[in-house]
């Protein structure tokens, strides 16, 4: 992986974001499975979910804290396999960041590494950032003062996730065969550690909870039970 960017990405400005799409990722870390059949795809699905919930059109799935459709398994560009996603895209962009920061000899370097995703109500896919490392996700403007003087109490703004929808617009999702992007003097906070968890809200403290009615039963979701990894792989 990290020799392939080396290739491809001859020299990185100092203050830069490297941003990797995850099938890259997944490929080099053996992430894939064999085409065989529906019932061995929603299988799959539910070794790879979190919580799912099987509708007439996808499945709506929960992922390391994440919602997307099928658990982020894709067949797309994939030359006839599944890619499933990185098992963990944290440390996968710890160990890219780690290499080619020696590399390039750079003190401000960010790896941010990227799905694509579907907003509810919204035609086409926007980027995801699944996992980053040397920069903060969030930046936070809680208990600040608005340009009025008045405390802000639950601004932030989704620096990970912004920054990858900039990138999949140029690295694309049908043959455009871009893979990587660099985001130079990126408007993020670098840092040497970061915290994984900055960027997720529990689904109970989640402000879009209330649609999901408790008496609607066909629409809760539901707990799967999770297979083997390895057996996925």
């Amino acid at each position: 992986m990290v020799a392939f960017i080396k290739k491809y990405v001859p020299k990185v400005k100092d203050g830069s974001v490297l941003v990797v799409t995850s099938k890259i990722v997944a490929l080099a870390e053996g992430r894939v499975a064999p085409i065989s059949g529906t019932k061995a795809r929603d299988a799959l699905i539910r070794a790879e979910s979190d919580v799912g919930v099987k509708t007439k059109l996808v499945w709506l799935t929960i992922k390391d804290g994440m919602f997307m459709t099928s658990a982020g398994i894709d067949a797309s560009n994939a030359n006839g396999k599944y890619i499933l996603l990185p098992p963990d895209s944290y440390a996968s962009a710890h160990r890219i960041r780690k290499a080619l920061k020696k590399h390039y000899r750079v003190k401000r370097l960010g790896v941010l590494i990227t799905d694509s995703r579907c907003l509810p109500l919204r035609a086409g896919a926007v980027g995801l950032a699944l996992g980053y490392a040397g920069f903060k996700g969030i930046r936070d403007y809680r208990g600040t003062p608005d340009i009025f003087g008045r405390k802000l109490q639950m601004s932030r703004t989704d620096i990970a996730d912004g920054l990858a929808s900039a990138a999949v617009v140029l690295m694309g999702e049908g043959r455009e065969r871009t893979p990587l992007a660099l985001i130079e003097d990126a408007p993020a906070a670098f840092v040497e550690r970061i915290n994984r968890k900055e960027i997720l809200i529990p689904f109970e403290e989640d402000m879009y909870r209330p649609l999901f009615k408790p008496s609607a039963r066909a629409s809760k979701p539901r707990r799967v039970r999770a297979a083997s990894r390895k057996r996925a792989g």
